[in-house]
């Protein structure tokens, strides 16, 4: 029978991630794909903080209120793009992901860019989740 769910696996032949994330990430036969555009910093009233860790923060509450939007839940995600213009502080950016992943992590990818869409923007996440 075939396998229902998302899995996620590490292989042994490989070294181990060097963050919170899963090397492959397999989602099913006939499973529903979702897309988010990037989500970024922006507060609930169109600002965006100057901060990096207040945009952090407000990326991962703008991610919350995607998913829920369409029922997903953590272990939907499949796969994250994370786009910064500065320096991470992982230390921040890890207790985020971990008040949303736990352990459940999705294969990932980082990158730092001079600019975003707009100047004001320092990082923009994005999101590919899948519903079997």
């Amino acid at each position: 029978m075939e396998n229902r769910k998302v899995t996620r696996k590490n292989p042994s032949s490989m070294p181990a991630p060097v963050g919170n994330y899963t090397h492959i990430t397999k989602i099913p036969r006939n499973a529903e794909l979702y897309v988010a555009s990037g989500q970024v910093g922006m507060d609930q009233n169109g600002q965006f903080p100057q901060n990096m860790n207040e945009q952090v923060s407000n990326t991962f509450t703008n991610i919350k209120k995607v998913m829920e939007s369409e029922g997903l839940r953590a272990e939907n995600i499949i796969k994250v793009n994370i786009w910064a213009t500065e320096i991470i502080d992982w230390d921040f950016l890890d207790s985020e992901w971990d008040h949303l992943f736990s352990n459940d992590y999705p294969a990932m990818t980082i990158g730092y860019l001079s600019e975003l869409g707009l100047p004001e923007i320092k990082i923009e996440i994005e999101i590919w989740a899948a519903k079997v």
